[in-house]
């Protein structure tokens, strides 16, 4: 990156703003930063490459060398991706030196600060100061790029020292310049006009659960992202690698929407996914079509049907069983039974332990053998080749499957009523189906469940595997320290030699790396911190499939009860105390910043209709341009016009399956829009989209989802 030799501003379309007494001191420290990036960047990649080229090395030694490659490669990237738009803006609080705020921290080689990370409480101010609360700022001044170049700037002044040196004095201009520009297929940078209410969610503590309401277009996405960003940075309880955030979706469009957001922000350890990725049936499973049955399995009655499913594989033999050996014949009683079944350690999955049941009974049959002559490996192997223990063992405690368990609630009747006395008969077979595994997004939760208290059924093989392959190793080195000792024969006992002759040296000189491992899942948890969007959606039996993955239960949860499309009668604080949250804190976001207020005198209406009480948030904006309605044969006209005078920006018809999909152009049901946002929103046959509180909601997303123009198109029969 060569030192900045021309202007950091591009100020054409405001040549008033241009004016050197204005940007002078800004242009000298942009010229700063660019030398200061150039030798950073210099620096790190050096510095990368020795690491690189360097011996992997041993145990903490390795693992920390891979931690700074890491890190050191994290920033690199970041300070690649951007160049001097960093910079977000600058601030005077108390008459200093001005601060600038930037995405990352950032000094000169003399140790001057020309960059306050936008996570540090210094920088607070930045985003926070307003003039009811101006926190000792004098001015504050935040920037615009594009292409490289800062295209404009706002300042703000907050008492009178802090006029001079300033121009366009217009409090909101930070916040709405901006947002009637065009969209992108991403979601756009937002953090240097992130508002202070925002802020003030986004530095919350992450004890507990934090709600944040708001309706459509006041920032809670960009809260919840940005609110990851900073607690990775800042919260003490996220350090020494004590755990990572999920980001939980509500589809695979808003996860694309997303995706560039957290990485421009500096992380890239943070996990994305939705509901349906957190298991491998997750893909292929259909929408519930049966309400009723969608119902039944949405609650956590019908997930807590997993505890007594796997119990009943769980149950000791009651009949004593006559074991026969080489050396003598032993009989296991009922107390013996029930001693080895109850070996494993509460909580402990049921695959995970068969094993510890089963050396339970090897053990309690090993101490029945009188005399010590009984050669214990030989009995042992001798115990796992009877015919007939082994088989009384797999039939009281099976190896079991997640799929099969779940599978046999939905195809035996009365194993389901059994595990789920909470039922009725007729509800018991409302839930039976023809095909067991035909799965459901409504399956997910019990399959999680079923999953988490059984384990791995394989961890049993791996483990056997990697003792097996351990014992290779130590034999072999004990092969090769007999060598060493033969050969080191006219040794006087002092030094290295006595020393290999120690059981621990020998095992010290194991390498354990080369056992076989598998890679765990990265989606199983546990998380530190679980953010949830569009939360007002899942049930309490989804919720159970969060709060597994998440026992700090430190949550963000971000949704609007006005959006859910299955009613949503309850408070926030209520719903979550029912699933297990008990501290539950509620912030709350009323602006309006995304949909102007053309759009919104139609939108409101469509909801308060179903939800007068609905939390509709009021826009600081208009468009100037008014919602237009007509027949649904002027679709493909209206989207042709648009498109060839906009040369920016994307469009979305939502309600026809019939659009085939074109460049700038998509097409998506009301349920795929939530959360995304587009400048022109086309909806066809809105009445189509059903009655009652879904419908409404349907109607009222699909409405919210226009920066610009809406477009709503009737079928005249």
């Amino acid at each position: 990156m060569p030192p900045s030799t021309t202007s950091a501003f591009d100020l054409t379309r405001h040549p008033a703003k241009a004016e050197p007494t204005l940007i002078a001191d800004d242009e000298r420290h942009f010229a700063a930063m660019s030398r200061s990036l150039e030798q950073s960047t210099a620096d790190l990649s050096a510095r990368l490459d020795v690491l690189r080229q360097a011996p992997g090395g041993h145990g903490r030694q390795a693992l920390d060398r891979d931690l700074e490659v890491h890190e050191l490669g994290k920033r690199l990237r970041t300070l690649r991706r951007h160049s001097l738009d960093l910079c977000l803006g600058r601030v005077i609080v108390d008459g200093d030196e001005p601060r600038y705020i930037g995405r990352i921290g950032l000094t000169d080689a003399t140790g001057r600060q020309l960059l306050i990370d936008w996570r540090t409480p210094a920088a607070a101010p930045f985003f926070a100061a307003t003039h009811a609360d101006p926190m000792g700022v004098v001015s504050r001044r935040r920037y615009r790029w594009a292409r490289g170049k800062i295209s404009d700037y706002w300042d703000e002044v907050f008492s009178t020292e802090g006029l001079d040196g300033h121009v366009v004095l217009d409090d909101d201009s930070a916040f709405i310049a901006g947002l009637g520009a065009s969209r992108s297929p991403r979601m756009r940078d937002v953090l240097g006009t992130i508002a202070a209410d925002q802020d003030a969610i986004i530095r919350a503590s992450s004890r507990g659960a934090l709600v944040v309401d708001g309706g459509p277009g006041t920032g809670k996405t960009v809260v919840a992202l940005h609110r990851a960003a900073y607690l990775l940075y800042a919260d003490p309880r996220f350090a020494g690698n004590r755990g990572g955030v999920l980001v939980v979706g509500p589809h695979e469009p808003y996860l694309a929407y997303v995706a560039d957001v957290l990485p421009a922000l500096g992380e890239e350890s943070v996990q994305t996914c939705t509901l349906r990725d957190l298991l491998p049936e997750g893909r292929s499973a259909s929408d519930e079509t049966n309400r009723e049955v969608a119902r039944l399995k949405a609650s956590a009655d019908m997930v807590a049907a997993i505890e007594p499913a796997v119990r009943f594989y769980e149950e000791p033999p009651t009949d004593p069983l006559l074991v026969e050996t080489p050396w003598s014949e032993v009989w296991v009683t009922t107390p013996d039974w029930a001693e080895a079944f109850g070996a494993p350690e509460p909580g402990t999955p049921h695959n995970e332990a068969r094993d510890e049941v089963w050396e339970s009974l090897v053990s309690i049959i090993l101490d029945k053998h009188s005399g010590g002559d009984v050669p214990k490996p030989r009995l042992r192997k001798s115990l796992a080749q009877n015919d007939e223990l082994v088989t009384t063992f797999n039939r009281s405690w099976p190896m079991l499957d997640a799929a099969d368990l779940v599978g046999d609630l939905w195809s035996v009747p009365a194993y389901l009523r059994m595990c789920a006395p909470h039922l009725s008969p007729g509800q018991v077979r409302t839930l039976q189906r023809r095909i067991p595994n035909a799965w459901t997004r409504s399956d997910l939760p019990l399959l999680d469940a079923a999953r988490l208290r059984l384990g791995d059924a394989t961890a049993s093989i791996r483990r056997r595997r990697r003792e097996s392959v351990l014992a290779a190793e130590r034999e072999r080195m004990d092969q090769v320290v007999t060598d060493l000792l033969d050969a080191h024969t006219h040794d006087d006992g002092e030094g290295v030699m006595p020393m290999l002759r120690g059981a621990d040296m020998r095992n010290s000189l194991v390498d354990e790396t080369a056992s076989p491992t598998m890679d765990a899942d990265e989606l199983a948890g546990p998380f530190a911190h679980i953010i949830v969007d569009e939360a007002q959606e899942l049930t309490d039996a989804e919720w159970q499939m969060l709060l597994s993955r998440c026992p700090s239960r430190s949550l963000t949860v971000v949704g609007d009860r006005a959006q859910a499309r299955l009613g949503f009668t309850e408070s926030w604080q209520d719903r979550l105390e029912r699933i297990g949250l008990r501290e539950v804190t509620m912030a709350s976001l009323s602006v309006n910043y995304r949909t102007p207020e053309e759009v919104m005198a139609v939108a409101e209406p469509a909801i308060r209709a179903e939800l007068p009480d609905a939390n509709v948030p009021t826009s600081i904006r208009r468009s100037g341009i008014p919602v237009i309605e007509g027949p649904v044969a002027d679709r493909d006209a209206i989207l042709d016009r648009w498109l060839a005078a906009h040369d920016e920006g994307t469009v979305c018809v939502i309600g026809d399956p019939t659009f085939t999909e074109r460049p700038r152009v998509r097409s998506l049901t009301p349920e795929h829009a939530k959360g995304l946002e587009f400048d022109l929103v086309v909806i066809v046959d809105p009445e189509r989209f059903g009655s009652g509180i879904a419908g409404a909601v349907d109607r009222y997303v699909a409405m919210t989802r226009a920066t610009q123009e809406l477009v709503i198109l009737r079928d005249p029969s």
